[in-house]
């Protein structure tokens, strides 16, 4: 017996035209509620994976890229991890092979002394010869060089080398062994090698030319570590990171961006310059690393610098100017002079005479309209309204500081 609405008589009989829709060709009969759910729950595994790791990347992405185009940096370029440091070294040496530039030993008694006692060392005995020393191709220096952090023994650093005496050219010298010694007074490096100094010096019988700076120069790669500075990150308890620019709203961005990206108490501003970190137990090279390449917006205080001996001026990008009205304009008096010839008529036995002829003009200024300074909401703006005044550097460093004093600058005015 066929089950449809025919066989049962109490059962209403379904409409004709629904069931015409439902094998109309080319459509599928409509599902029955619940039927396609053990298909979809079948795949939640792959749809929950494109619904959570797709847009996470995508999101994580945008975000580094939004990140990157606008004032956001990284940790690692505003901040530095408390205890790792240079350290500053500092020696004494000779240098030799100089063509006739170096010191002369008859003013520069340390490198005489110096060099005897640097050919005693050698076995060569110049005690009795020393009044008689006349050599000008060695020179007195100070060996200057930063050990890093981390710098194992048997590894290279750059030196600087710069003259003490009257030597007048370094150039083609060579640095001999010179011990390289810390605050301490322990020796961490030896220093040797050929120097270069990057300059050219010339003179002639009535003339000389000279670039850069002859009495100076470096030695790439020319001391070796000999001692290790004694630190280890991993039994450190705490670490801080300190900011190079103080600032309480940076530290506090800063404790933000570390909480959210290793969890919720890791990082803390104590103050405008140090960032607490309780790493927990974790890898503290992994977790520096991942914090160092996280991105904050720094903050920057409004400041304007004045540097008056170049007419240098550098505002911050928080500089504000309240509305003011500016008039400037300067007294400028002029005064040439311009000879006359009075020459006499012909046999009038007169003489010629010159005539001084003054020419005075005055410029009160009276040309110069009185500028309304608005409010400016970005530093760009400050800089058109500047700007639209038509004056130069050295005029604007005197309105900046009257606009001071008026109180219309909301921002910090330091001259150097």
């Amino acid at each position: 017996m066929e089950n449809d609405a025919t066989s049962n008589p109490d059962q209403p009989a379904a409409p004709r035209r629904g069931a015409a829709r439902a094998r109309r060709p080319g459509r599928s009969a409509p599902a029955r509620a619940g039927a396609g759910w053990p298909s979809i729950l079948s795949k939640t595994p792959i749809i929950l994976a494109l619904l959570i790791n797709l847009p996470v990347t995508h999101i994580r992405a945008r975000t580094r890229a939004q990140a990157e185009a606008g004032d956001f940096v990284r940790v690692k370029d505003i901040a530095d991890v408390e205890g790792i440091r240079e350290n500053q070294l500092v020696g004494y040496g000779l240098v030799v092979g100089l063509n006739g530039t170096g010191d002369k030993l008859t003013n520069a008694v340390f490198t005489k002394e110096s060099l005897v006692g640097m050919l005693e060392r050698l076995g060569v005995n110049t005690r009795d010869q020393i009044a008689t020393l006349q050599t000008k191709n060695v020179a007195a220096v100070m060996v200057t060089a930063s050990l890093p952090a981390f710098a194992r023994t048997g590894s290279r650093i750059d030196v600087s080398v710069s003259a003490i005496g009257d030597a007048t050219n370094l150039s083609g010298g060579t640095l001999l062994v010179t011990p390289l010694m810390a605050a301490d007074g322990e020796v961490y490096c030896v220093a040797q090698g050929a120097i270069s100094t990057g300059a050219v010096s010339a003179k002639g019988a009535a003339g000389s030319v000279t670039r850069n700076v002859p009495t100076a120069g470096k030695i790439a790669n020319g001391a070796i570590v000999e001692r290790e500075v004694n630190f280890s990150l991993g039994a450190r308890p705490d670490l801080f990171l300190a900011l190079r620019n103080p600032d309480l709203t940076t530290a506090r961005r800063i404790e933000g961006v570390i909480n959210t990206a290793l969890g919720s108490g890791t990082a803390q501003a104590t103050d405008p310059r140090s960032v607490s970190l309780k790493l927990n137990g974790r890898d503290v090279v992994g977790a520096l690393a991942e914090i160092e390449d996280l991105r904050v917006e720094p903050d920057t205080a409004a400041v304007v610098i004045i540097d008056e001996a170049s007419g240098t001026i550098v505002m911050g990008a928080n500089v504000r100017i309240s509305t003011v009205a500016i008039a400037q304009g300067n007294l400028t008096i002029r005064v040439s002079e311009n000879a006359e010839v009075s020459q006499p008529a012909p046999f009038s036995n007169g003489r010629t005479t010159i005539t001084p002829r003054s020419s005075i003009s005055v410029d009160s200024g009276s040309d110069h309209k009185l500028g309304m300074l608005t409010s400016a909401p970005t530093l760009r703006d400050l800089v058109a309204s500047l700007n639209a005044l038509g004056v130069g550097p050295r005029d604007l460093i005197s309105i900046l500081q009257a606009i001071k004093a008026a109180g219309a600058l909301q921002a910090d005015l330091e001259v150097r």
